[in-house]
C-alpha cells in the first residue's frame, strides 16, 4: 500500500462519519422547519361560524376587565340608542383554543412549499386583544384594536417560540390597527343583518407603522357587534424576514392578518 492509499483510506474513515453528521444536521433542520411550519390548519375567519356563537352562547357574560360590571347602579346605553356609542372588545364570548377559537382573538397565515411535503400553511393566534370602536348614527368614527403577539400559539406549544423569535416579540409584544378614515354602512343594521365594508387604518407590526385596506364583514347579534376580518401583508414592508432552510422550496413574502373580535357596550 502507497503512502497515498494510506492517505485516502483514512481520509475515507474520517468523511463517512463526517458526512453523516452533516447529513444529520441537514435533516434536523428541515425537520425543525417542518415543526415549525406544518399542522393541521384552521379555518380562516368566518362571519356565519363566529354570529353562531353569540346566538348559541346563554350570558351573562362578564366584559372585558376595564368594563364596569352589570348592576342595577350601573346603566347602559338607552333603548332608543341602536348601536350610538363606544363598544369595547369582550373577550368573554366563547373560548380560545388553536383549533377551534370561538372567541376573540387576532393571528397570522402564511402559505410555503416544502420539498418532499408540499404546500402547508403557518398559522398563529392571540386571545389577548383588546380595543375600541366608537359609532355615530351609520358611521364608525373611530377604531383601535391592540392585539398582544407574546401570547400567539399555535398548534403545539413547542413551536410557539419560534413565532415568537420571527416576529421578534421581546422587543415588539404588540400588533395594532388605528382606523384613519371614518366608515360610512349608510343604514343602521337589524339585529341578524350582515354588513361588509373596507376600513382604512394604520397597521403597526414588528414596530412599523403602514396603511393598510382591511376588509371587514360585521353582524349585529343582540347586544354584541360581531367583526371579521383579514387583510395582506408584506412582510419586508415591516421589516419582518420569513424562515428559510434546504427543505423550503418557495416562501410567500406575504400572509394574512386576521382577527375575529365580538363588541360589547
Amino acid at each position: 500500500m502507497t503512502l497515498k492509499d494510506a492517505r485516502l483510506g483514512e481520509w475515507g474513515a474520517i468523511s463517512g462519519p463526517v458526512l453523516i453528521a452533516a447529513a444529520v444536521v441537514v435533516l434536523a433542520a428541515g425537520a425543525g422547519l417542518w415543526f415549525f411550519l406544518s399542522g393541521d390548519e384552521p379555518e380562516e375567519v368566518n362571519l356565519e361560524s363566529a354570529a353562531a356563537v353569540v346566538s348559541t352562547t346563554t350570558t351573562a357574560a362578564t366584559p372585558s376587565e376595564d368594563l364596569p360590571p352589570a348592576s342595577s347602579e350601573t346603566e347602559g346605553p338607552p333603548p332608543d340608542a341602536g348601536i350610538d356609542g363606544t363598544w369595547k372588545v369582550d373577550t368573554s364570548i366563547g373560548s380560545f383554543s388553536f383549533e377551534d377559537a370561538t372567541s376573540s382573538f387576532a393571528g397570522f397565515r402564511v402559505a410555503e412549499e416544502l420539498a418532499s411535503i408540499g404546500a402547508t400553511e403557518a398559522v398563529g393566534r392571540t386571545p389577548v386583544v383588546g380595543g375600541t370602536i366608537e359609532i355615530e348614527g351609520t358611521t364608525l368614527v373611530s377604531a383601535f384594536i391592540e392585539a398582544d403577539f407574546t401570547a400567539i400559539v399555535s398548534n403545539d406549544s413547542r413551536r410557539d417560540s419560534r413565532i415568537q423569535a420571527a416576529l421578534d416579540t421581546d422587543e415588539f409584544p404588540t400588533a395594532t390597527f388605528a382606523l384613519t378614515e371614518p366608515v360610512d354602512f349608510e343604514t343602521v343594521p337589524a339585529s341578524g343583518e350582515s354588513i361588509s365594508v373596507t376600513a382604512f387604518g394604520d397597521l403597526t407590526v414588528h414596530g412599523v407603522t403602514n396603511p393598510v385596506e382591511m376588509p371587514l364583514e360585521a353582524q349585529l347579534v343582540d347586544d354584541v357587534i360581531v367583526v371579521v376580518g383579514s387583510s395582506e401583508i408584506v412582510f419586508a414592508d415591516y421589516d419582518v424576514e420569513p424562515p428559510s432552510a434546504v427543505i423550503v422550496l418557495s416562501v410567500e413574502d406575504r400572509g394574512q392578518i386576521e382577527l375575529q373580535l365580538f363588541f360589547t357596550r
